[in-house]
């Protein structure tokens, strides 16, 4: 299911694959596409026709048939009884629709979003020139491996503000793991990581186990590459204490990092809440101005019922963004200290 539209680019002026399939996750704000509310003004007749859309994308594509039909049912009951009457605009609708669809489902990946600004035409697969500009906007940034170092006290830290595929970082991950390979302790700073790969997520995890480990992605059914490809060979942090730093603005795969990690007792979250932005949801683009999120894979999750979505991912330390770093080096000090 992970291809490369799957997640949103992190690169603001980068040409990426991100914006071409026609299958692409929701982007992990997608608060962005209601700015400008109230948008345009809906009839009757639209309202129906975008309902009975979002019906057909749910009976088709939704991962639980059932589920689907009950939810179907549920909004023709709504249009019916009139709830649908005052929603005049295509932001209120919308939000309309995902408050309905989430009371029968109980799906909080499931949400259907309004644009005032036209959604694109997207292509089914990108080009060998659309490849090769975002490979070369990956080079530019390191991959958005910023920083690679060693701290006093032989602290490890690797500031990654982003998880870009796997397929064309792998090596440049690799050479930032090397460089805290011998460290005490690490730190890994994703307070402005916005998201990426699932891959990613798993080669960097792979590290901190001396043996495979399950991730749980809400993107994905369970396949071989859920699992850590734990132990790397040469590596000396699999029982290392580590500590990853996070902000309100820590999003998707990094949020997909920190819940694993946390729920298998592996790290330390230090800093704010994250934002919340699980993205499991399959984009399928209704119109111009209006698409919908739709779960098509059975993830498992072995933690329990509910993943980061809406709520986010709780750090064990609470302390603000901008003081994170400093808290984070003096819990390493300290266990460093005691060991």
């Amino acid at each position: 299911m992970q291809t490369p539209g799957d997640v949103e680019d992190p690169f603001l002026n980068a040409a990426s694959p991100s914006d071409l399939p026609a299958r692409a996750l929701l982007p992990p704000d997608s608060s962005r596409l209601r700015e400008g509310r109230p948008g345009q003004l809906l009839g009757a007749a639209e309202r129906k026709r975008l309902m009975h859309a979002v019906i057909d994308n749910l009976e088709k594509h939704y991962v639980d048939p059932e589920i689907a039909r009950k939810t179907a049912d549920a909004l023709l009951a709504h249009e019916k009884n009139g709830d649908d009457d005052n929603a005049a605009d295509g932001g209120a609708f919308a939000d309309l629709l995902t408050k309905q669809i989430r009371e029968v489902s109980q799906d909080l990946h499931l949400e259907v979003v309004y644009s005032q600004e036209p959604l694109p035409d997207l292509l089914a697969e990108p080009t060998a020139e659309e490849l090769a500009r975002y490979r070369k906007a990956l080079e530019r940034d390191n991959c958005t491996f910023e920083k690679a170092e060693i701290l006093p006290h032989n602290i490890g830290y690797l500031k990654l503000n982003a998880f870009p595929d796997a397929s064309f970082c792998q090596a440049t991950a690799e050479a930032a793991m090397a460089t805290v390979n011998h460290a005490d302790a690490v730190i890994f700073d994703l307070r402005d990581n916005r998201g990426g790969y699932a891959n990613m997520v798993s080669l960097i995890a792979g590290y901190l186990f001396d043996h495979p480990e399950y991730l749980y992605d809400p993107r994905a059914s369970p396949a071989p590459q859920s699992w850590t490809h734990s132990p790397v060979a040469g590596n000396r942090l699999a029982d290392k204490p580590v500590y990853v730093l996070t902000s309100s603005s820590t999003a998707s795969a990094a949020e997909q990092f920190c819940y694993d990690l946390k729920m298998l007792k592996r790290v330390t979250l230090v800093g704010e809440r994250t934002r919340g932005s699980a993205h499991a949801g399959v984009f399928h683009r209704i119109d111009e101005h209006f698409g919908m999120g739709i779960p098509e894979a059975r993830a498992i999750n072995p933690f329990g019922k509910t993943d980061w979505a809406v709520t986010g991912v709780e750090p064990d330390v609470k302390v603000k963004a901008a003081e994170a770093l400093e808290a984070a080096r003096s819990l390493a000090e300290e266990r460093l200290r005691k060991k």
